[in-house]
């Protein structure tokens, strides 16, 4: 009598599952409330605020967000609440669909235990553009699991493409508030499309980009014909560095380009070389004008133009040296709270911060290479190369080819050498090693029935690729 009221074993697993996250995630806006701010971060709040003009310095669409965000609550928090809330969602979407295929509760458990690793935690709560991207990839990843999970029962058209759309939306997302994800992003679409689709065809490779392309274009047109952020040649800023670093100083300053631009290109050469400063010289060496990088950017692109090409080998022998630096003298493992403002806006709960703060840079001291992106990047290129057997090669080699193709198109544009830059591989190749651990003891993939994929149900009249209108 007593069993009549009882949930079967794998309801009262997921359950359990999901209390997990809703735990995990509280606990991280309480950690991190209001969310941990660098001057980048309030800068994004005051245009989201309206204190500020709107800008395309950092991605316009993440101050748009929070301003909606704020709108509907009334609290900066709510961009925390978000992050929280999709990152620990995404974690156990994960561990539901590992639960599902492939029995272990351990390795259910594991799934929701990486967003406790340091190297996740850290900036967990950091109202960063790096870190949406990375979360909303990690979102598109879960999306992509549950179609894994659902392929082999034949959902309906409408799930499926249901499921394509909410992937394209998270993906299109990281596209929008971090450029350079797109290199990223084409992978992680690549495993969506071939987790709801076992063998698509031609037609719906082309229905699912033409749904990438239009979830990526409509909302950038949007933001710029609506929103209307100020242009700030933003791009210009890498080729600062480029130049001040390649050229000689007496190269600078017979520079065919107005007085003076080449009088503060001389000044930032030299003050780069007194100070050390390998990189980010617009802000470190610079002698910004009043109007930024808008009225220099076009010399600046006609100097860069001209320059590089007959600076090959200085110009390759500088971003390798700097892209070393970013793999093997990886900084900044931890962002402490909330930086200085004028707002009043500060840490809520300082003795957590303090906790957190003590649990990363001890990790980070004790086992550096955690925080260092040629591990990351040898562990992507191992997981691109050997994704192993079974369930989740695929996942396996699409997370390894993202994390790869992200780390290294770092080469051309990288201004610092922060551990943010490695952020998303962190996670994406923790997710697979895992993934390769639990796939050796998962059944291997059905095979598709003779002249049929095994996941559509295809009648006699139906041609095999149906399923992808």
């Amino acid at each position: 009598m007593g069993q009549k009221g009882r949930l079967p074993f794998a309801q009262r697993w997921m359950w359990s599952l999901a209390a997990v996250a809703a735990l995990c995630c509280l606990s991280t806006i309480l950690v991190f409330a209001p969310g941990y701010l660098s001057p980048d971060s309030l800068d994004q709040l005051q245009q989201a605020e309206g204190k500020r003009l709107l800008t395309d310095w950092h991605p316009p669409v993440l101050s748009l967000v929070w301003r909606a965000l704020i709108a509907v609550t009334g609290s900066i928090s709510s961009m925390l609440v978000l992050q929280a809330v999709v990152f620990w969602g995404a974690l156990g979407v994960l561990a539901w669909c590992v639960w599902g295929l492939t029995g272990s509760r351990s390795g259910s458990l594991a799934v929701l235990g990486l967003g406790l690793t340091p190297f996740v935690l850290t900036f967990a709560g950091v109202v960063w553009k790096d870190v949406h991207a990375a979360f909303a990839l990690l979102a598109a990843c879960a999306v992509a699991f549950t179609g894994l999970r659902l392929r082999d029962r034949r959902p309906r058209p409408a799930v499926r493409w249901g499921l394509l759309w909410l992937g394209v939306l998270f993906l299109a997302y990281a596209m929008l508030v971090r450029k350079n994800a797109f290199v990223a992003a084409i992978p992680v679409f690549v495993m969506l499309v071939l987790a709801l689709w076992r063998a698509p065809g031609r037609r719906t490779w082309v229905t699912c980009t033409a749904a990438l392309v239009a979830g990526l274009v409509v909302p950038a047109a949007a933001i710029s014909l609506f929103a209307q952020p100020l242009q700030t040649k933003q791009g210009a800023q890498i080729m600062i560095d480029d130049l001040v670093h390649v050229l000689r100083v007496d190269e600078l300053r017979s520079a065919d380009v107005s007085p003076g631009l080449r009088d503060r290109l001389v000044a930032a050469a030299r003050e780069c070389r007194r100070v050390g400063a390998l990189s980010d010289a617009y802000w470190a060496c610079y002698e910004r004008p009043a109007d930024g990088l808008r009225g220099d950017s076009g010399e600046i692109t006609s100097l860069w133009l001209r320059e590089m090409s007959g600076h090959v080998p200085h110009y390759l022998q500088y971003r390798l040296r700097l892209f070393t630096s970013l793999l093997f003298e990886t900084g900044y493992p931890y962002h402490p709270g909330v930086s200085r403002n004028d707002q009043g806006i500060e840490v809520a709960h300082p003795r957590l911060e303090d906790m957190l703060d003590t649990y990363v840079t001890g990790m980070a001291t004790d086992v550096r290479w955690l925080f260092r992106g040629w591990f990351w990047l040898a562990v992507a290129l191992m997981l691109a190369v050997r994704p192993g057997r079974g369930t989740f090669a695929m996942p396996v080699r699409a997370l390894g080819i993202s994390s790869a193709a992200y780390i290294l198109g770092y080469l051309p544009i990288m201004p610092a050498t922060n551990y943010r830059y490695v952020y998303w591989p962190a996670i994406a190749c923790a997710l697979g090693l895992l993934l390769l651990l639990l796939g050796r003891g998962a059944p291997p993939p059905r095979p598709a029935s003779p002249g049929a994929p095994a996941d559509r149900a295809v009648t006699a009249h139906q041609p095999a690729d149906a399923g992808g209108q």
